[in-house]
């Protein structure tokens, strides 16, 4: 029975991938998702999956069984409600790991896995447990090897009796699970979030910045071991806040979207060396910046600055109804045949999906 029940939920988990992998548009473009994420695992609402369910009890009554006049309607009879005319909506949460989404958010987008730059890994330090020692705590005692060494003392000193077989483990015969320390590069990456918060940036827009680091996330997780992310928020003046401001904050001022570049530049040089971690700046805006002169050094600090140190850098254009939209065309300009520099025109919510794939699709 076990295995066909492994049988059974491996069919139904093939069953939600492939209504996930069906919707995942749908998916990508509503935010409620992105509020039942767990450490390891997402709930995600997936309709119309009905699972039988078996109740115990006694066979009284149904169809074909009772009194009735020939033609009389089954279930006909008073009754204090109508029926409906609308199908019923079945809605079951389902926790999918974040490894799962990931390899279906590949699947539907075709991402190519990311070589990671150069020699940016970082020697982790793990306890692996490959030994064994005469010596321990008594939770990492091996029951099969201290019984084993306690049946060979008993039988090679005549004591062990095979019609009343009993072995009797001694200090002398118990056995420890040991360790070693396993030395192994481990791939760290950091994604820097960039975002102007002036004015025009309204909650629509904010909304769609979510969704996009929602799944930014998802896809490098999967792809390093170690993964941070630091926010920076900007309008006249940058500065490095926490998740839940990034996404809250609205200010009312101008835009110098260079200080953006400024601080993040200051926070790879202070905490991220370029030769140890994958780094992934985003920025996201909806294209207005205070002067051209601001732009211009902009340019300048990604050109000699940001570009050499980093795996990507990845600006995403929100469309509002008070931003230009001009600095999309300045960086198409000024980086039209750097593939280092990935652009995207985020139109609303339904937009996210190419979005995605415009920013993740090259491997960088």
């Amino acid at each position: 029975m076990p295995g066909a029940i492994d049988r059974d939920i491996g069919r139904f988990r093939e069953i939600v991938r492939g209504r996930i992998r069906k919707d995942l548009k749908k998916y990508m473009s509503n935010g409620e998702m992105i509020g039942r994420k767990g450490k390891d695992f997402v709930s995600i609402p997936v309709p119309q999956i009905q699972l039988p369910k078996f109740r115990y009890g006694k066979n009284e009554g149904g169809v074909g069984a009772g009194s009735g006049d020939e033609g009389e309607g089954v279930g006909e009879g008073p009754g204090g409600g109508k029926a409906g005319d609308g199908e019923g909506q079945h809605i079951l949460e389902v926790d999918v790991t974040i490894a799962e989404l990931a390899e279906i958010l590949a699947e539907e987008l075709e991402l190519p896995n990311i070589e990671p730059r150069g020699s940016k890994n970082v020697v982790a330090k793990k306890d692996k447990y490959n030994q064994i020692a005469p010596v321990g705590p008594d939770s990492l005692r091996h029951f099969r090897r201290t019984y084993k060494s306690a049946l060979q003392r008993s039988i090679a000193s005549g004591n062990y009796d095979p019609g009343n077989p009993i072995v009797t483990p001694i200090k002398a015969d118990e056995k420890f699970r040991s360790w070693t320390e396993d030395k192994r590069p481990e791939r760290n990456a950091v994604v820097l979030y960039m975002m102007d918060v002036s004015g025009s940036m309204g909650d629509a827009q904010k909304e769609i910045v979510r969704m996009e680091a929602f799944w930014i996330d998802t896809w490098l997780s999967s792809q390093y071991d170690g993964l941070e992310t630091r926010f920076i928020i900007h309008d006249a003046r940058a500065k490095e806040v926490d998740r839940d401001t990034f996404f809250s904050t609205r200010e009312s001022g101008g835009t110098l979207i260079s200080s953006a570049y400024k601080l993040g530049l200051k926070m790879i040089e202070a905490d991220f060396p370029a030769d140890e971690w994958n780094i992934y700046p985003f920025h996201f805006s909806d294209g207005d910046n205070w002067s051209g002169s601001d732009t211009k050094e902009c340019l300048r600090l990604l050109r000699e600055d940001l570009l050499p140190k980093v795996n990507a850098f990845c600006y995403g254009q929100v469309e509002s109804e008070y931003g230009s939209g001009q600095f999309i065309k300045d960086l198409t300009g000024e980086f039209e045949d750097e593939e280092a520099v990935i652009l995207s025109n985020i139109a609303n919510k339904d937009g996210v999906m190419d979005s995605i794939k415009t920013f993740l699709g090259r491997g960088r």
